[in-house]
């Protein structure tokens, strides 16, 4: 009995060997799993692009290359649905495959363009975000591979977002009062690609799960939130984001010159005024060449100089 259990441990971690052997790959096309190759064959499952394919067998039928693969489904709020099935090889790229990694990366930007186009693909967000990322597993050494990660985890951020600022919870003025987004990626991609572009993006995104919902008039908030931006600014002085954030800073510091002359906190004026021109200030100092962030400093600085409000009712 015991020489029997071992013959059959035996072949299945030989037939768990020769699966990996085959390879591990993804679907740049919606594919169609069947019982069996052949396209008059029993219809399992449709596979949107990007899902996580393990290669199990190779055949040929009528001309045309069929692959049996494994494929993973993460079902939300359930247990992954594993399944097993043949689809045509056309589509399927596995790290075998010359400028794989290059045919994923553009598989996954047409998707991503499809999702920002109005009328585009159902799905094409959820499709790009899954093909990034398994251009990240498969070609672990592409040069692509940090860019990937990071497009992958913002794509997901993104959606997550929006079903969080929906919720009533997203009103709370307190975030650790709301659901915040699930940082897990993010901090990965500071993991893998400390110094990067990618983790000063990564970094910066994971300053929503620090915000506030509403400011209720109330100057908490923007002390806070301010002091979060002008931080970041400068720790990640290199970022695409490090302008964007010393704007994000200074306009709070305005916003505070209302709230604490609205709330009779005239004491805390002057301060606030002077912060923020200070920030605008360093922005076109600095920044000057970074899209439209040195005019709207100078904007802003106009705006205290003029005490013109830029937070809550404007005069008649």
């Amino acid at each position: 009995m015991r020489k029997l259990k071992l013959v059959v441990f035996i072949l299945i971690m030989a037939s768990f060997a020769a699966a990996e052997t085959k390879g591990h790959g993804t679907n740049v096309r919606d594919a169609t799993l069947r019982v069996s190759p052949g396209m008059n064959a029993e219809k399992l499952i449709r596979l949107e692009r990007g899902r996580d394919l393990v290669i199990l067998e190779q055949s040929n039928l009528d001309n045309q290359p069929w692959v049996k693969v494994y494929a993973t489904i993460p079902q939300e709020e359930r247990a992954p649905r594993e399944i097993t099935g043949w689809t045509t090889a056309n589509g399927i790229v596995t790290a075998s495959v010359p400028n794989g990694d290059q045919i994923i990366f553009g598989e996954a930007v047409d998707s991503e363009n499809q999702a920002e186009q109005r009328g585009g693909r159902k799905g094409a967000a959820q499709d790009a975000m899954r093909l990034y990322y398994r251009l990240t597993e498969i070609f672990p050494n592409s040069s692509l591979a940090g860019e990937s990660l990071w497009r992958s985890a913002d794509i997901r951020w993104q959606l997550e977002k929006q079903d969080v600022l929906s919720r009533p919870s997203a009103r709370e003025m307190d975030p650790d009062l709301r659901n915040p987004m699930d940082d897990r990626l993010m901090k990965e991609i500071s993991k893998k690609y400390p110094h990067t572009r990618w983790s000063d993006l990564a970094s910066y995104d994971l300053i929503d799960n620090k915000l506030c919902g509403e400011w209720k008039g109330l100057s908490k908030c923007p002390e806070k939130e301010s002091d979060i931006y002008e931080h970041y600014a400068h720790e990640h002085p290199q970022s695409p984001k490090a302008a964007e954030a010393l704007y994000n800073a200074a306009w709070r510091q305005a916003a505070l010159v209302d709230i604490y002359r609205i709330n009779n906190e005239n004491d805390k004026v002057g301060n606030a005024r002077k912060k923020a021109s200070a920030l605008a200030q360093e922005i076109a100092s600095q920044y000057g060449s970074q899209g439209d962030w040195k005019p709207r400093a100078l904007d802003l600085i106009y705006k205290l100089e003029q005490n013109v409000p830029v937070y809550g009712p404007q005069p008649e």
